[in-house]
């Protein structure tokens, strides 16, 4: 079964989407620990694309798809701005992080972390950023 979301490219309204993967996740008995954790990464995305990956635009959209596999989940952010390619970004190390003071970077090392699979495609038409995690689902 598969879920879409579309949020406006906007900070304020990461909050809906948040609890939207909640809401989603939930009615699939997924463990509140593994929620709480899909919920992080994708927010982590979603909220660097909004920041870094579109102008200032109230009409920019991001899409998110979530299908459930019988093993796990897919996370597909789909949108239309600048592309980052998290797979070739290079984490730095939490100590160089804390040496420099610098408050960016830890998102994605958590998203890489959280994640068991990430997938990123881009064409001139669009970025998708595909996120899976395998889940042992839970019986109600």
């Amino acid at each position: 079964m598969a879920y879409s979301f579309d949020i406006p490219s906007s900070k304020n309204k990461l909050r809906q989407m948040r609890q939207f993967v909640t809401d989603v996740l939930n009615k699939h008995n997924v463990s509140d620990i593994e929620v709480n954790m899909m919920v992080l990464a994708v927010d982590e995305v979603c909220a660097n694309i909004i920041i870094h990956g579109h102008p200032v635009d109230d009409q920019s959209q991001v899409r998110l798809l979530i299908d459930f596999k019988a093993d796990g989940i897919w996370f597909k952010i789909i949108d239309h701005g600048n592309a980052f390619d998290i797979m070739s970004y290079e984490t730095p190390s939490l100590e160089d992080l804390i040496r420099r003071k610098n408050k960016g970077g830890i998102g994605i090392m958590l998203v890489k972390k959280i994640m068991d699979d990430i997938q990123f495609k881009t064409s001139p038409s669009k970025n998708t950023l595909a996120l899976y995690k395998k889940v042992a689902f839970t019986n109600p």
